[in-house]
């Protein structure tokens, strides 16, 4: 099992401050934009026939696009200094 995150170690130990994020986590997930970003990824998961597979992930492509990924791949580009690394 990999070593927890130094924010995931924070939120552990911390209770009332993991509420917080949970309450604004729920609320911001709720919301009608997120509604819709997640629609659309469902959307091009189904027509590629991986949607709820568990096989590969859909990566975004610096010029906006959407291509299948493996999930090490793309879970692993999360970003040096807060930069985006996309394909």
């Amino acid at each position: 099992m990999a070593a927890k995150s130094r924010s995931a170690r924070y939120y552990a130990s911390n209770p009332k401050a993991r509420a917080k994020k949970k309450k604004y986590d729920t609320k911001y997930g709720s919301t009608a934009e997120r509604k819709a970003y997640r629609a659309k990824l469902a959307k091009a998961r189904r027509k590629r026939n991986i949607m709820g597979k568990g096989g590969g992930d859909l990566s975004h492509t610096k010029k906006g696009t959407l291509v299948r990924e493996s999930a090490s791949k793309n879970r692993a580009r999360n970003g040096a200094n807060g930069k985006s690394t996309k394909k």
